[in-house]
């Protein structure tokens, strides 16, 4: 192999600065007060306030919506060209194949581990706590029956497998299969990676292009950040007004204690690997988990994640720039450990016998639709629509928890980011430290 010398483009340093004005903007702050006046506002146009009547009240809370789902549109547009050229850059920003070979077995093992005990604590809290039995039945939808339950038989798995592959990348970006997508940019990402330098260099040099224009469409969606948590508050307490909303306080309650259990792990698993306090860690990744907060997308922070990775903990730029990209699309630990709380939670809802097949059954599935699903807003949702059906419960059940997702998404995105720092800490520790391309601009 003809050993190349990458100097990426754009440089991280543009992509973070672009970020790191949101930062000093205290953009947590603005979304934490949007979120306290947008549930005010509610309250006042909703059936618990009463100025305006359920059908005006629903149109208003419409319109105050629209920059909320404006902002989910531009992130999910923009999220399958990023996520492309992050994993191909970073894939071949070492040019050292038998480096890219070690990061990648223990980056796939170190996700997957960490996934798995995400989901195992979130069966703990769910099967402990139990939050479905304070739900009270005058809120649950009417006339709703039980899905039929049918899990992937063992002759369809070799299928499936296949199936990853993606005969069609354009189709699987159009679709957002993020697992097929991955795979695409991982194999374009090795076959550059043994091209000689002179031939491969025009492809990445268009590719660093494509992840700037990217970061130029994210740093536009942020401006909305605020406004759309405003409104998305706002419309969903006037359509179910406060009460309903305080009985969703368990089930919020229950994603939080797993989500805050399963961070404890995180940095349990970073004090012993890197000897490092706790407490450097939250400080060091203050700034890009309070925007991964605010921001409820992975993806949207990736720069901000990689620049911090590399120099608040000192990870090399071949290992950040590999691990991270694809920590942001496979690593959706807190994704998974909340899939499985919202199906145990609805299931005791909706008085559904999963029975230990069963949730074994939720266990795999939240595990391998986590795996691959891209790092924007409310795709957890998306997620678990397609996973309850499986177990039997009814999907129109998604209508009691979708209101306070919002909260919830914020909160399992921070995980997830810390994950893909933490990943990137440890996977740093086993590789040689090399001589890194030119300096970046």
């Amino acid at each position: 192999m003809t050993g190349l010398t990458i100097s990426t483009h754009p440089s991280i340093r543009r992509l973070e600065f672009r970020l790191s004005g949101f930062v000093r903007g205290r953009l947590w702050l603005q979304v934490l007060v949007a979120m306290f006046l947008g549930i005010a506002t509610g309250v006042a146009i909703g059936p618990s306030g009463g100025l305006l009547e359920a059908a005006s009240a629903q149109l208003v809370g419409s319109w105050l919506a629209m920059p909320g789902y404006l902002f989910l549109a531009l992130v999910q547009m923009i999220v399958v060209p990023l996520v492309i050229a992050s994993i191909i850059l970073g894939m071949t920003s070492s040019g050292d194949m038998q480096q890219l070979r070690s990061i990648g077995w223990r980056t796939a093992l170190f996700f997957l581990a960490t996934t798995l005990v995400a989901v195992v604590i979130g069966l703990t809290v769910a099967l402990t706590v139990k939050p479905g039995q304070y739900m009270t039945g005058a809120i649950l939808p009417e006339n709703v029956a039980a899905a039929e339950a049918k899990a992937p038989s063992l002759a369809e798995l070799p299928t499936q497998i296949i199936a990853i592959i993606p005969t069609n990348p354009l189709q699987a970006s159009v679709e957002q299969n993020m697992l097929q997508v991955v795979i695409f940019a991982i194999f374009v990402g090795i076959a550059l990676a043994t091209m000689s330098a002179k031939r491969a260099q025009p492809l990445l040099d268009l590719f660093g292009a494509i992840q700037e224009v990217s970061m130029v469409v994210v740093r536009w969606a942020m401006y909305l950040v605020p406004l759309a948590v405003f409104g998305l508050m706002a419309q969903l307490t006037a359509r179910t007004g406060l009460d309903a909303l305080l009985g969703m306080g368990v089930y919020v309650t229950t994603v939080l204690l797993g989500l805050l259990i399963a961070f404890a792990f995180y940095l349990a698993l970073y004090a012993l690997w890197c000897r490092s306090s706790p407490r450097v860690f939250l400080r060091d990744s203050r700034d890009v988990l309070l925007l991964a907060f605010s921001t409820s997308s992975s993806a949207a922070v990736m720069p901000l994640t990689m620049r911090t990775a590399e120099e608040k903990f000192g990870v090399q730029k071949s290992v950040s720039r590999f691990v991270i990209p694809l920590g942001t699309t496979i690593n959706m630990a807190g994704t998974a450990l909340y899939q499985v709380v919202a199906t145990l939670f609805l299931a005791q809802v909706f008085q559904v016998d999963v029975g230990l097949s069963g949730l074994l059954l939720v266990v795999v599935l939240a595990v391998g639709a986590s795996i691959g699903s891209p790092g924007t807003p409310g795709i957890g949702i998306v997620i678990l629509s397609m996973l309850l059906g499986t177990v039997g419960i009814p999907a129109e059940g998604i209508a009691l928890i979708i209101g306070v997702d919002r909260i919830l998404d914020m909160s399992r995105t921070t995980l997830n980011v810390s994950g893909d720092l933490i990943a990137a800490s440890i996977i740093n520790r086993y590789v040689t430290p090399s001589l890194e391309g030119s300096p970046e601009p």
